[in-house]
């Protein structure tokens, strides 16, 4: 059995001013995992996912938009969104989330 544990995800990255980075948390058999910060207004533009993908709020507050229906993230919010659906992020205040994109290898 392989087993990785991440304790702390947020930690992985840090919020920068007037951007947004992104740090590989894990890429493990048929998932990857990648930590994103946020300043405000900082955003991923529409854009595809080749997997089903999973994203968690982990802090501050994040709009996600697929298929013209817009959710607001808090902290603990969970999504789901099936492959291929385009879909982008925009932070209203400094924000961290995690995002899984499943692989079907």
């Amino acid at each position: 059995m392989a087993m990785t544990v991440i304790e702390h995800p947020d930690a992985l990255v840090e919020i920068e001013a007037g951007t947004r980075n992104a740090q590989m948390a894990l890429s493990g058999d048929g998932v990857r995992a990648v930590v994103f910060a946020f300043d405000t207004g900082a955003e991923l533009a529409e854009h595809t996912a080749p997997g089903p993908i999973v994203v968690q709020a982990l802090s501050g507050h994040l709009t996600f938009t697929a298929e013209g229906v817009t959710k607001d993230l808090r902290p603990g919010a969970l999504l789901h969104l099936d492959a291929r659906i385009p879909h982008s992020v925009v932070a209203l205040e400094p924000s961290k989330m995690l995002l899984m994109i499943i692989r079907k290898d």
